[in-house]
């Protein structure tokens, strides 16, 4: 294992350690929160933790939980989260984040919104002064409206992307949609351009993520920092 899975691994450990018995639980997408799945199956069976749900929020991180033995349950079911440990791609020093590397970013925001408690880690390197400074934004859109919306971000200033797997075939979210990987450069105003995706029909969700971290687990050189929201 590299060093810098060490880390991620120490952090995504670190963060399933705030889980408790009774506790609901969403289950982020990617490789970071995969660790603090394994890590809540292990307590689960050492018996330390006990009567935790899971709410997955991909595929992947349902077949991971289910392969590992974590009960899981549905928003229907369980409309509230105690704590959700999830991952970003980047993070600037108000909490905001850039998610969506992995195509969950809808349901990854529909979770986050309905957690009382969100837990990112991410390693050292995620980390930034001004979001879009060192990742893309990924917008999720309806795939017949795919070429519109990709002129639309296209005429924001963005380099557009239209997101394919090793097939070159477009990747396919679990909702059916597709990825444009929207490339602003820094970001003056993460807000606004929040606003102005929420406004487009076709876009199902976007990867910027806006006052819905409260905790930032960071691993790095040093060891693992923890962060709380400001």
């Amino acid at each position: 294992m590299s060093d810098s899975e060490t880390l991620k691994q120490a952090a995504g450990e670190h963060a399933a350690s705030w889980v408790e018995s009774g506790m609901v639980v969403g289950l982020g997408t990617g490789s970071t929160a995969i660790h603090a799945i394994k890590r809540i199956a292990a307590r689960l069976y050492e018996g330390s933790l006990s009567q935790v749900v899971g709410i997955p929020t991909s595929r992947a991180s349902e077949m991971a939980a289910m392969e590992l033995g974590i009960q899981l349950g549905t928003l229907a079911d369980y409309p509230v989260i105690d704590v959700t440990i999830d991952g970003a791609d980047e993070v600037d020093g108000d909490f905001n984040l850039i998610k969506g590397g992995g195509a969950a970013l809808l349901h990854e925001k529909v979770v986050a919104q309905a957690s009382l408690r969100e837990v990112i880690v991410v390693d050292a390197e995620k980390c930034s002064e001004v979001l879009g400074t060192k990742f893309a934004v990924p917008v999720e859109v309806l795939a017949f409206a795919w070429r519109p919306e990709a002129d639309y971000l296209d005429d924001m200033g963005a380099e557009v992307r239209l997101r394919r797997n090793a097939e070159s075939d477009p990747v396919v979210t679990d909702e059916g949609n597709w990825i444009l990987d929207a490339m602003f450069g820094p970001i003056a105003d993460v807000e606004r351009l929040s606003n102005a995706l929420d406004r487009r029909a076709a876009v199902m969700a976007h990867g910027l993520f806006l006052g819905l971290a409260t905790d930032l687990v960071v691993a790095g050189p040093n060891g693992i920092e923890h962060r709380t929201s400001p």
